[in-house]
């Protein structure tokens, strides 16, 4: 290192930033320069967090709530995340093994930091979230990529799994509804997967953070309810992010066996202490929602689900595995970016951005080259005006 370098970590030198917030950032960048930019990269609700939850918030600001809480989260809202994991996912939880954190990415990494020793492998089924890579290798561990065939609907198995698996392996992330993809895993699949878990010893580590955004009749079901030996070695992450629109609020939380869920609030407790107190009151409010408050969202996104699905099959050279939960598509554009005379999704991209304003996240920061991923958690006439622009690049028909 010389001395015009900042002194960095070999850790912190070898981070990758997160593409999709790259593309808010330089789509934001184009926007205070007057161009008009739409998203179709944003991972967050449009919708505003239901009135009830704003209510609960302000009323424990008004109580006087605003000190510290224990570190991994109050005991009321501990009671309320194991009443939500019983009546939803029909596992019965104390709140002594629950630990509530500044959101799910929190959750998952203080299980990964917790857990995995360096050189120690994880099972990274592929396309991940981008920063499930990252974190395990914050953790010390390396990441084991095991590729979802798009002809399986990117749903993994059990002999996909198998055939990763090495001596060195330690654990499993799952994510279902799956970011970027839509996947929902069903109990055939997590079946299979825990034989794998079983015969091998691994970690789960399940993120749910999607669970109640399924469409077509797809059903949410948790890995720790269908393996419910394997408890000991299962960690349920969740939070109140996607399904109630509370994004900026950040509050996550994780489940998992006494010894785990200790670490994970030792750890916190030496890191960021408890989650906003503000914010927990808020959550205690949201999970004692009944899903009906939720179903308007839910239509929305049904609506606009359809709408994209019915734009991108007129788009030549495009394949799509329509999305059964979450709020995004990953269509191939392999034959798109041929007829354009471009090498790599990413240059399509970069185009679709320079051209006609349109931000998307190329599937290469997801573990697959020559997909995007488009979010329809948007405004409908936003959506529509991008699909529109998408398709004057293509030369098709609005």
């Amino acid at each position: 290192m010389t001395t015009s370098e900042a002194p960095l970590s070999r850790l912190a030198r070898g981070l990758m930033p997160s593409p999709t917030l790259a593309v808010e950032a330089t789509a934001q960048r184009m926007r205070e320069a007057g161009i008009q930019v739409l998203s179709l990269g944003a991972g967050q609700p449009d919708f505003d967090t239901p009135e009830p939850i704003k209510e609960a918030a302000i009323a424990a600001i008004r109580a006087g709530a605003t000190k510290y809480t224990p570190v991994g989260g109050t005991l009321e809202l501990r009671r309320a995340i194991a009443a939500k994991l019983e009546r939803d996912n029909g596992l019965a939880a104390s709140p002594e093994d629950i630990v509530v954190s500044n959101g799910a990415k929190h959750s998952l990494y203080n299980a990964l930091a917790v857990c995995i020793d360096p050189g120690d492998e994880v099972l990274v089924p592929s396309p991940f979230w981008v920063s499930y890579p990252e974190m395990v290798r914050l953790a010390g561990g390396v990441p084991v990529q095991v590729r979802a065939r798009e002809a399986d609907g990117f749903r993994i198995d059990g002999a996909g799994l198998e055939a990763a698996v090495t001596p060195r392996t330690r654990a499993l992330i799952l994510n279902t509804p799956s970011n970027p993809t839509g996947a929902v895993l069903g109990r055939r699949e997590l079946e299979g997967i825990a034989e794998v878990a079983r015969r091998h010893d691994l970690l789960v580590i399940t993120d749910e953070i999607y669970e109640k955004l399924v469409y077509d009749g797809a059903r949410h079901v948790s890995f720790a309810a269908v393996a419910p030996d394997r408890r000991s070695s299962t960690i349920v992450v969740n939070g109140v992010s996607k399904a109630y629109a509370m994004t900026g609020w950040r509050i996550g939380y994780a489940l998992a066996p006494h010894p785990i869920a200790q670490a994970m609030c030792d750890l916190q407790g030496q890191s960021t202490s408890n989650p906003c107190t503000i914010s927990q009151a808020a959550a205690v409010a949201a999970l004692g929602l009944d899903d009906a408050v939720l179903a308007p969202m839910l239509a929305e996104y049904t609506r606009r689900r359809q709408r994209m699905i019915e734009r991108l099959a007129r788009l030549p050279g495009l394949r799509l595995v329509p999305p059964a939960g979450a709020f995004y598509t990953f269509p191939n554009v392999e034959g798109l970016v041929q007829a354009r005379g471009l090498a790599t999704a990413d240059e399509l991209a970069a185009r679709l951005l320079s051209d006609v304003h349109v931000a998307t996240v190329p599937g290469s920061g997801f573990g697959m080259e020559g997909y995007l991923r488009l979010s329809f958690a948007t405004a409908t006439e936003t959506l529509t005006e991008a699909l529109d622009r998408l398709l004057s690049f293509a030369g098709a028909p609005a």
